[in-house]
């Protein structure tokens, strides 16, 4: 069974590794010099950020959500968990606290574009360019609320 809990500062290194092995799996679409550029970004900001952290049964993190209002800013699942429904389980909770969530996927990432239009996201809008400026397209998604 998946437990979601927040997010506390002794989660940070995990939340690293869950994020390595998530791009490692589903990012290949970067190109070295940008995966160690955002990766350098992410250590210094990502495990400071307040976020909801799924739980396996043994209480171990296997995925992680950042949400910013009615946004979704980040969701990464370990590799090893993918498929599991950790992903659907940090969704349904962010759309029970917010039934009209947005989020952005990058184009590339074919796998998670199915992923939110498999739960009822829809395609709204696309931007050429990723938030920091990289030529790596993104889709923007809306679930709204039956």
């Amino acid at each position: 069974m998946i437990r979601i809990r927040t997010s506390t500062p002794a989660d940070g290194p995990r939340i690293l590794e869950i994020w390595r092995s998530a791009v490692d799996a589903t990012h290949g679409f970067l190109s070295a010099q940008d995966r160690h550029d955002i990766e350098v970004e992410v250590t210094t900001f990502l495990p400071s950020l307040p976020m909801w952290l799924a739980l396996d049964d043994e209480g171990r993190a296997t995925g992680f959500m950042v949400l910013s209002e009615g946004h979704m800013e980040a969701l990464f699942i370990d590799a090893a968990a993918r498929g599991s429904g950790v992903g659907r389980a940090l969704v349904a909770h962010a759309l029970g606290l917010h039934p009209n969530m947005t989020t952005d996927v990058n184009e590339q990432n074919a796998q998670a574009v199915g992923f939110y239009e498999r739960l009822g996201f829809r395609r709204v809008g696309r931007s050429e360019l990723d938030g920091q400026g990289r030529p790596y397209p993104l889709i923007h998604l809306r679930h709204t609320a039956a």
